[in-house]
Parts: C-alpha cells; structure tokens; sequence
C-alpha cells in the first residue's frame, strides 16, 4: 500500500478523473483522505466523521438502486445483494479499482499493516470519499459515482440467489437434522463503525468463520463460508454473497 502526498488543486485534479467531480472544497477533500495515523501533520482531523456519513450515503443509494434494478426480488435477496455490494471487501476491490488507495494520508505505521486491517483503510477511505462527494455536489453528484462503479457489479450473473443463512439452515436440517449455532468472536473498531467475526456450527461439522459491519452480516459471511466449504456452494456464488 503506497500513499503519495498530494494537495489541493494536484489531489482534486487525481479525483476529478476518477470520480467524474470537480471538487470546490479542496480542504474539505484532504481531511476525506486523511487517516487517524496522519492526524498530526495534518492538522488534528481525519476522516471518521466522513467515512460515518458516506456509510449511510451509500447504504441508501445502493438500496435505490437494487430496488429499482430487481423490482421482482423479495426482501431477503435484495439485503444479500446490498451486503455483497457495501461489505469491505468489495469497497476495497473498487478503491483499487479508482486509484484511491495510493491517495490517503496516512503515518508511516499504517504501511506494514497486512489483513482486515488493510481492507479495512481502503474501504473507510472509499466511505470517507463518497461523503466528500455528497457535500460537495449534492446527491446526484454522489449517486453518479456509485451508479458508475456499483451498477455493473451489482448485475453480475448469479449475484443473489439465496440468503446464505437461510440456505445453511435448510441444509444442516436434511444432513444433520439440527440447526445452525452461531456465537459471536470478537467485536472490533469504534462504535460507529463496528468490526464483528461469528463464528457458525452445525453438528459435528468444523466451525466457519465470518466477518461483517454487523452481527447479521457477519453470521451470513460464517454461513456462505460453511456452504462453500462443505460443497453445498460452488465458488461463483460464495464470492457474489
């Protein structure tokens, strides 16, 4: 993970081709791309507040947009689709994707960390972004950006057949006649931005881990991995759950 130093009109003009905005607030942009490690040389500010409201700028555009695209699709596979779309994982792929990874601020300690962590920091710094972009051109700045980057993936072939928990339970009642026992591992991170790993049983079978923002989204992680595990999922649909 590398980070350059850009400033104002130079770290605008990186953004402006990749997200399709001009910014008019490059200070406002700067602290979006500033991580907590970096805070003293930057002022005293990061960019939590933003990742918080991107969170739910991008939560709501994403339900938007699935409920219009899937007008067919119940409750269940709608909250699947939007989990596979809004998870860390999938915030850090598109951050890579964009170039944004080598544009946040961060202290020199942040460069050797490895795992959760690092997907973590690229995915907060996509949230903090998104916020950026919703104060500074409104929403329909903010849903164009994730219109161009979300609405292809959220089409993929297969993206949302099943719940995965849903899915487990049938399973574990024909091929072990008990049911699914979740327990939480560990809870992680600031309370607006929680980390959570479940852990999932059935039988006899070995524990599957999972991690998610919530316990629900953490339990369906644990499940689709127990699925994939077993064979009960091929790979396709373990990576679009």
């Amino acid at each position: 993970m590398a980070f350059k130093r850009l400033t104002g009109e130079a770290l605008a003009a990186a953004l402006q081709e990749r997200t399709g905005h001009i910014f008019r607030d490059h200070q406002r942009l700067q602290r979006a791309l500033t991580h907590a490690s970096a805070r003293g040389a930057h002022s005293g500010v990061d960019y939590e507040r933003f990742e918080f409201l991107g969170d739910r700028v991008l939560g709501l555009l994403v339900a938007d947009m699935l409920f219009h695209a899937f007008p067919d699709a119940a409750e269940g596979e709608l909250s699947v689709r939007l989990n596979a779309l809004v998870n860390a994982e999938a915030l850090a792929e598109i951050a890579d994707e964009i170039g944004l990874t080598e544009l946040i601020r961060a202290g020199s300690e942040v460069k050797t960390l490895a795992g959760r962590k690092r997907v973590n920091i690229r995915a907060d710094a996509l949230e903090s972004l998104i916020a950026a972009l919703y104060l500074d051109g409104g929403m329909d700045v903010a849903r164009a950006f994730i219109l161009r980057y979300w609405e292809p993936r959220s089409r993929v072939t297969g993206a949302a057949r099943r719940d995965p928990k849903t899915e487990l339970q049938e399973w574990a009642h024909h091929t072990a006649t008990t049911t699914p026992v979740y327990k939480i591992e560990s809870r992680e991170g600031p309370d607006h931005d929680p980390l959570f790993t479940m852990s999932v049983q059935v039988g006899d079978h070995e524990p599957a881990i999972g991690t998610g923002r919530s316990k629900r989204e953490a339990e369906q992680a644990a499940a689709a991995a127990l699925l994939l595990r077993e064979g009960v999922w091929g790979s396709e649909e373990g990576q679009q759950s």
